[in-house]
C-alpha cells in the first residue's frame, strides 16, 4: 500500500512537550536545551503586532503570497519577489525542494552528521543519499563532496553552519565549491543558524545566488529571531525553479498570525543583533570550559555546541533529573546542547564538572 522502502524510515522525533516531561518525570521545572531555540525570547513587538491584530479576518483565507513579508525581505536582501518562497517552517521547503527535485534513482549528497530531515526526504523519494563525513575538525569536507559527485546526483546540502557541530563554512570557500559542481547538480545552502556566526562580518552566501542558478539558499525565523512556534522559514531560489515550487507548494501554508509575527520580528533587527551577541559570549564560555575539561568538541558558531564525552547518555540522565534536557543520540557519545540563559549554562556547566570529576 505504501512506497517501497518506507516502512524501514527512522523518522524525525520531535521533542516531547515540556508539560508532558514535567509530568512523566514527577520535576516542577525543565529547561529545554536540546532544541536549538532562541532562550532570550522573542521581539517584543511581536507580541504587540499580534495583539494589534485583534483577529481581524481570522475567518478568512491568508494571503497566499505573504506579500507584506516578501515585501520587507526582498527590500532588506535586494533580491526579486520572485525568488522568494515561504514555507511552514523550512521543514515544509525541505520537503517541497525534495518533492520538487528528486526522482527514484537521483542520488542527494549531505554531511555526516547533518540535520536528518535532508535524508528523510530523499529516501521518501526514493532517491539514495551519500554521506560524506565531516572531517577531524567537525567542518563539512567539500573535496568530499566533490568526489562524490557522480551522473545521478541531483541535490546537495550544506548546512551552514552545520547541525549538529555548529562548525561554519566561509562564503568564499562555498564559492570556490559552486564553481566546480556541474550545473546540474542543485546546491541548497541551509542558513538556519547564519545570524549567530561571529567568525565574519558577512557570512552569507545569499548575494551568490544572483550568479549561480544552481543555488538555492534557506532561511529561517525560528531561531535567532524566536519564533519557532510560529513554523516561517522561506528560501531564495533560481526563477525557473520559484515557479514551480509555487505550484508543487500547498495553498495558504503561511498564516497571517504567522506573517505578522515573521514580519514584526523582521523589523526589530536590534532585538537579533542583541541575541545573538548574548548567544556569542555564553558560547565562548562554554568552549573555554569543554577546553578546560579536555573533552572533544567542535568549534561551533552556531547557538549549540557539540563535544564529546565518556558515558554521555550518564550525563544526560542526570541533567535530566536535574531539570535540564539536552540532545543525545546524533552520535555515539556525544551531545548537544543548545545555549541557554546565563544562569542555566552555569548551572549544567557545574553538573557535567562535577560528573566528569566522578569519572575520573
Amino acid at each position: 500500500m505504501v512506497k517501497p522502502g518506507l516502512a524501514n524510515l527512522k523518522p524525525y522525533v520531535p521533542e516531547e512537550s515540556l508539560s508532558g516531561l514535567k509530568k512523566r518525570l514527577g520535576l516542577k521545572k525543565i529547561v529545554r536545551l536540546s532544541a536549538n531555540e532562541n532562550a532570550y525570547g522573542t521581539s517584543p513587538k511581536v507580541k504587540q503586532a499580534l495583539l494589534d491584530w485583534q483577529f481581524e479576518d481570522a475567518n478568512r483565507y491568508p494571503d497566499a503570497e505573504a506579500s507584506r513579508l516578501r515585501t520587507i525581505i526582498s527590500e532588506q536582501f535586494g533580491i526579486s519577489q520572485d525568488r522568494l518562497v515561504f514555507g511552514n517552517g523550512l521543514d515544509e521547503i525541505i520537503e517541497l525542494l525534495s518533492r520538487t527535485l528528486l526522482v527514484p534513482g537521483d542520488t542527494v549528497i549531505q554531511a555526516g552528521p547533518t540535520f536528518s530531515e535532508y535524508g528523510l526526504h530523499a529516501l521518501v523519494e526514493s532517491a539514495t543519499v551519500v554521506e560524506v563525513p565531516v572531517d577531524e575538525t567537525g567542518t563539512t569536507d567539500l573535496a568530499g563532496f566533490l568526489a562524490a559527485v557522480k551522473p545521478t546526483t541531483k541535490l546537495i546540502w550544506l548546512c551552514n553552519p552545520n547541525n549538529p557541530t555548529g562548525t561554519y563554512l566561509a562564503p568564499q570557500q562555498i564559492e570556490a565549491f559552486l564553481q566546480e559542481v556541474p550545473k546540474t547538480v542543485m546546491v541548497v545552502v541551509d542558513e538556519a543558524y547564519i545570524d549567530f556566526v561571529t567568525r565574519d562580518p558577512d557570512p552569507s552566501v545569499l548575494s551568490l545566488t544572483t550568479r549561480y542558478e544552481n543555488l538555492v539558499v534557506l532561511r529561517t525565523f525560528s531561531k535567532a529571531y524566536g519564533l519557532a512556534n510560529f513554523r516561517v522559514g522561506y528560501a531564495v531560489v533560481p526563477e525557473a525553479l520559484a515557479s514551480v515550487l509555487q505550484t508543487v507548494r500547498l495553498p495558504y501554508n503561511l498564516s497571517s498570525f504567522a506573517e505578522i509575527a515573521a514580519s514584526a520580528a523582521f523589523s526589530d533587527q536590534a532585538f537579533v543583533d542583541q541575541t545573538t551577541a548574548q548567544v556569542a559570549v555564553e558560547r565562548e564560555k562554554w568552549l573555554t570550559f569543554l577546553a578546560e575539561m579536555k573533552l572533544e568538541y567542535d568549534e561551533s558558531q552556531a547557538n549549540f555546541v557539540y563535544f564529546r564525552v565518556p558515558d554521555a547518555q550518564a550525563l544526560s540522565d542526570r541533567l535530566m533529573r536535574q531539570g535540564y534536557l539536552i540532545r543525545t543520540g546524533l552520535q555515539p557519545e556525544w551531545l548537544r546542547i543548545s545555549i541557554g540563559q546565563p544562569q542555566e549554562n552555569q548551572t549544567v556547566r557545574t553538573i557535567t564538572r562535577n560528573f566528569l570529576e566522578e569519572k575520573r
